[in-house]
Order: C-alpha cells, then sequence, then structure tokens
C-alpha cells in the first residue's frame, strides 16, 4: 500500500506526490497572491468533494487549514501564477488523478 504524502512548493508553481521519499508525480499549479498567500505549514486532507462547483473545478481536496484546500479550476490560464485567494489550484485533470490516489488524512507540506 503506498505511503503518499504531498509537497506544496509554492516557489515554483509545482505540488510534489511522494510515496515515502520517492517523487511520483508533479504537477504544475497556482497558489496565493501576494495578499492572500498560500500558508505553510502542515496539514491534512480532511475531505474529499467531487464537482464543489464554481471556481473550484472538478474537485475539492480540503485542508485541515478551514477554508483552504487544493481544487481544480475553471481558468486554467491561472495555473504557474500567484492568483487565488491562498488555495492551491490545479488544472481539472491533475487533481482528478490526485484525488484518485490520495486518501483522507494523506500530509500536506506547503512550503514558500
Amino acid at each position: 500500500m503506498p505511503n503518499y504524502r504531498i509537497i506544496v512548493d509554492t516557489s515554483d508553481y509545482q505540488l510534489h506526490l511522494l510515496d515515502g521519499n520517492r517523487v511520483v508525480h508533479t504537477y504544475p499549479i497556482a497558489v496565493g497572491k501576494l495578499a492572500t498567500q498560500t500558508p505553510p505549514g502542515n496539514y491534512t486532507i480532511v475531505n474529499k468533494q467531487p464537482n464543489p462547483g464554481g471556481p473550484f473545478g472538478s474537485y475539492w481536496l480540503g485542508l485541515s487549514k478551514p477554508h483552504y484546500g487544493i481544487h481544480g479550476t475553471n481558468d486554467p490560464s491561472s495555473i504557474g501564477r500567484s492568483v487565488s485567494h491562498g488555495c492551491i489550484r490545479m488544472y481539472n485533470k491533475d487533481v482528478n488523478e490526485l484525488a484518485s490516489l490520495v486518501p483522507i488524512h494523506t500530509q500536506v507540506t506547503i512550503r514558500h
């Protein structure tokens, strides 16, 4: 059984999925803008919701920090930029894949 964890690098707009200490996938992301930066720290995924609607794209992975999550986007041109209100945006196909792999309680480390 895989031992997945997620590392989010806001400085280079990448989300890394690790199995133990081995990177198995790297995805491009968008992060929070200067006024609403993505909060650094250690969190866990506390809920998963397909098709949350609106700007959240095709999937929502809620973090243990309330009101923050990893989600899809209805604006794919935002990926690779600092534009969100603090959440981590992914292409819909990528967030669907990530959601299919990681269980609730997966560790998420966000670093700048």
